[in-house]
């Protein structure tokens, strides 16, 4: 007897590798002649990122770069002296043999510690650490049956949507940018920190390409001359940039997200036609990142028998990956930074970065619970005329209600720092307000036990324990039709038909005529 099965295939994406990687940074530098001893170290940092990477086979290749600035004055010089210093490392790390086609790859680095001490006044000993966690993802297909025809065969079936095809690209822009300085602004000796951030991308799709655009904010400090003693000047202004990216394949069908991630930014004072360094140039590096998605959907075979043969079925757990649901949420966190005589004489700039996120489901399950640390970083001149710039931890934790069905889903949050506003108050307590926002992507992945094989034994029919048409059952409250059809071998349709059924799932617990299929 002829027995059609119809088969499909189902991507899901499947972790390759989820780990971290350290990398040690040591530094012994004596400084130039034209540096000034050494009397006190200000503070030092490490700047890590990700410039370039690779995966070949199993293995995957990046290269790391350590921007090092160490911030120290010299003895009876209140003016802050800044070194920087690069160092570049190639790394890699095998993914193991499950690796293999188009793998997408995520790197994170972030500063782990570093100590720094004045061997003498000329010489500087550095140690340090930092980390880069990484997650590789693949492609895992299944293969599922979605119809099948003959031999009396009953189907139950359930629409399952997942991610049919997935492109990703990457590419890189560099961007020389000159700011110069307003007329009220003091010329700039040292730029001591350079940070950026960029805002939301726009993005449009022209003939297979994509335009991706948006602006870059710096914020610089840098140190300068004031009343012939030492100071902090902080600078803001714009960078716009816009991008064409070539994605393969890329059409309307497709839902696109696009960002742009700072990879380095370095920033040099310039001397003006007068000779004074009034102009920044600015060297900005971003990564602009686009990830696509064409959803489909089949009807997926969950459960079969045949109502004449004995039949078995072969079934596993088939997981799609569906479209992430990304959500915005804004919030403001407050901390003490100082209070009483540690209170500044000045304030010269304040800024705050995130660090050690996690999130969790609230008990409600639909609610997200985001907590970590914020780094307020102080740029002062203390009481004692000397310029300090110290680090002070806050502790934050923050509920946002989800939209959505969020239960059973990966959820996850990208906190960004978008505003620092301090104040001293008259109780002479220096008090900070960092403006967050999260990002909070709910990427669900539907798993459903689904059937990938069915074996018909045509050469015997299931044996009855009478000879009669019809069959009377009790059926309970919310039982499932498809549950005693399958039970007495026959047909959903003529049990609901039978006894004008409005559902396949039992309104009330009532009497059933079964009728039986020879």
């Amino acid at each position: 007897m002829d027995f059609r099965i119809n088969r499909e295939t189902v991507a899901a994406a499947e972790t390759i590798f989820d780990g971290i990687q350290e990398q040690s940074v040591e530094l012994d530098y004596i400084l130039p002649d034209y540096y000034p001893d050494i009397f006190r170290l200000v503070r030092c940092e490490i700047t890590p990122s990700v410039t370039d990477y690779s995966v070949s086979g199993d293995r995957l290749n990046y290269e790391l770069v350590c921007g090092i600035r160490i911030l120290y004055c010299s003895e009876g010089g209140s003016v802050l002296q800044c070194v920087s210093q690069r160092q570049c490392f190639s790394k890699y790390i095998d993914l193991g043999s499950g690796a293999g086609g188009d793998i997408s790859v995520r790197l994170v680095p972030k500063p782990e510690h570093i100590n720094c001490r004045a061997v003498n006044k000329r010489r500087l000993d550095l140690r340090g650490a930092v980390s880069v966690k990484i997650k590789a993802e693949g492609e895992r297909v299944q293969e599922v049956i979605s119809d099948a025809q003959g031999m009396n065969i009953q189907l139950k079936k359930t629409a399952l949507r997942y991610a049919a095809k997935k492109l990703t690209a990457e590419k890189s822009m560099q961007i020389s940018e000159e700011t110069e300085l307003s007329a009220t602004q003091p010329a700039v000796i040292n730029v001591v920190s350079c940070r950026c951030r960029t805002s939301k991308c726009e993005k449009k799709m022209i003939s297979g390409k994509l335009l991706a655009k948006g602006d870059a904010d710096i914020e610089i400090l840098y140190s300068c001359e004031e009343d012939g003693s030492g100071a902090l000047e902080t600078l803001s202004y714009t960078v716009p940039y816009s991008q064409v990216i070539d994605v393969d394949g890329l059409d309307d069908s497709y839902e696109c997200t696009v960002s742009a991630e700072p990879v380095c930014c370095e920033a040099v004072p310039a001397a003006d036609k007068d000779g004074d360094n009034r102009i920044i140039r600015t060297e900005l590096e971003l990564k602009i990142i686009c990830r696509a998605v064409k959803t489909a959907s089949l009807m997926l075979v969950t459960d079969a028998y045949s109502t004449v043969y004995p039949c078995e079925l072969k079934t596993a757990e088939i997981k799609a990956e569906q479209l992430p649901v990304v959500m915005t949420e804004s919030f403001r966190s407050s901390a003490v930074i100082a209070e009483g005589e540690a209170v500044p004489q000045t304030v010269y700039g304040m800024w705050c970065a995130p660090k050690n996120i996690n999130t969790r489901l609230a008990d409600d399950g639909c609610s997200l619970v985001i907590s970590g640390m914020l780094t307020y970083t102080l740029a002062a001149k203390d009481s004692g005329g000397m310029i300090i710039m110290s680090d002070k931890d806050e502790a934050f934790e923050e509920t946002v209600e989800l939209s959505g069905e969020p239960c059973g889903s990966c959820v996850s949050a990208e906190v960004e720092v978008t505003g620092v506003n301090y104040n001293i108050g008259a109780d002479n307590i220096l008090t900070a307000k960092a403006e967050l926002k999260a990002e909070i992507s709910s990427c669900s992945s539907s798993s459903v036990r689904g059937v990938t094989d069915i074996f018909v034994n045509d050469a015997e029919k299931k044996q009855r324990d009478g000879d009669y048409a019809i069959k009377l059952y009790y059926g309970s409250e919310n039982e499932a039709v498809w549950d005693i059809a399958k039970r007495y071998s026959t047909c959903v349709d003529s049990v609901i038909e039978e006894n004008e059924l409005s559902g396949e799932i039992l309104e009330s617990g009532k009497m059933l005529l079964i009728p039986i299929i020879n």
